[in-house]
């Protein structure tokens, strides 16, 4: 049901929002320093349903909030397709409200092919604060219009998104503070998911950074 759903997205929002508060026990998995650089990645591993682990990636973007939220906005027709590298397709199946919506993302293969297409179906909110922060939290559900597709590998998403946060004083700069906790599913050397990760957020960054800047052009 539609409010089972907008529940589950405004927990994981809620999540997202204590994960921000608490930056202790990270350790640093992959640094990018040096001119356009604009991504650390941290992980910390917990014990969810399943054994896995939970990144945060945090970095400065060249960019103001609403240039940088326009490039991420999980919407349909929107520009995430056009510059993240991870993500092939986007689509919304159901709005449930004017924040809420039922979105499926599919994924093309990865290291070298190790990692098949991927499909994810997950309900997403948006949300804005006082301060100018704006939110994009999803996790993952299960919908009568998304059974499993052929040709992809079923993964889960647990409580992740993105915070578009102002830097005071500097409005063409935004703080993008992001958190990723995926069950890829299928079956994977530990190996490759731990390597693919730290990588892949550090490549969201860079490849955000030259959208942004794309954008602005």
């Amino acid at each position: 049901p539609a409010m089972d759903c907008a529940g589950r997205a405004e927990a994981a929002a809620e999540q997202l929002r204590l994960y921000r508060g608490d930056p202790d026990g990270w350790r640093v998995c992959r640094s990018t320093v040096g001119p356009g650089a604009a991504g650390a990645a941290a992980a910390r591993a917990v014990r969810f349903r399943f054994v896995h682990r939970r990144y945060r990636g945090e970095g400065v973007l060249p960019a103001s909030p609403r240039d940088v939220w326009e490039c991420i906005k999980p919407v349909a027709g929107g520009l995430r397709t056009k510059w993240d590298q991870n993500v092939k397709d986007f689509e919304v199946i159901e709005a449930i409200s004017d924040t809420v919506s039922i979105c499926r993302t599919t994924t093309p293969s990865a290291c070298m092919r190790i990692i098949s297409p991927r499909e994810f179906v997950d309900v997403v909110v948006m949300k804005q604060y006082e301060d100018g922060t704006v939110l994009s939290a999803a996790t993952n559900v299960e919908h009568p219009l998304c059974p499993p597709q052929p040709n992809f590998v079923r993964g889960f998403n647990y409580p992740c998104g993105c915070f578009c946060i102002p830097v005071p004083g500097k409005p063409d700069r935004t703080e993008l503070l992001t958190f990723f906790q995926t069950d890829l599913g299928g079956y994977l050397p530990q190996t490759v998911v731990d390597s693919f990760f730290p990588s892949s957020i550090s490549g969201f960054y860079s490849n955000l950074t030259k959208a942004v800047k794309a954008l602005k052009a």
